[in-house]
């Protein structure tokens, strides 16, 4: 984390010797940017963390633990289809789910229908794309996820 923040410092000196306005134009953009996605940041964390204070390691463990087999995966699948989490958000998420005794088979189905199926914006979708393509594309990426998990329950 050091090395990180020691080159982020070092690219930002670069930055202002190079052009400091347009430093400074960036840095403001990125602050309001941080802003604005600020409070549904914090409205997921509370969320994630009042769940997983709610519902205890064992009751996780008999829905979506390593024993479960495909049940886990296919409720794991069906989680992350009708969830709305951001990706920075997700895998953290991930990581807290696999230290409670979730398998990484069931995470990474999870993970995998949490980023490409969305079937609470398949509405937002089938405008843009047309209903044919929407419901083919989730289709598709649902499967794509099971495989994704059958994958790793082979591999891991």
């Amino acid at each position: 984390m050091t090395g990180l923040a020691i080159a982020v410092t070092l690219a930002l000196a670069v930055s202002v010797i190079a052009d400091s306005k347009k430093t400074l134009a960036g840095l403001k953009k990125g602050a309001k940017m941080f802003l604005n996605i600020l409070p549904a940041l914090l409205t997921v964390l509370i969320l994630v963390s009042v769940f997983l204070y709610a519902m205890p390691a064992p009751i996780l463990t008999v829905w979506l633990g390593k024993g479960t087999g495909w049940a886990g995966v296919f409720s794991a699948a069906l989680l992350g289809s009708i969830s709305l989490i951001p990706g920075f958000i997700a895998f953290p998420l991930g990581a807290i789910l696999v230290r409670s005794g979730v398998s990484y088979q069931v995470i990474a189905v999870f993970i995998t229908t949490l980023m490409m199926v969305g079937i609470l914006t398949l509405p937002l979708e089938a405008k843009y794309f047309g209903w044919k393509v929407s419901i083919l594309r989730n289709t598709l990426s649902f499967f794509g996820a099971l495989l994704i998990g059958l994958l790793m329950g082979i591999f891991l």
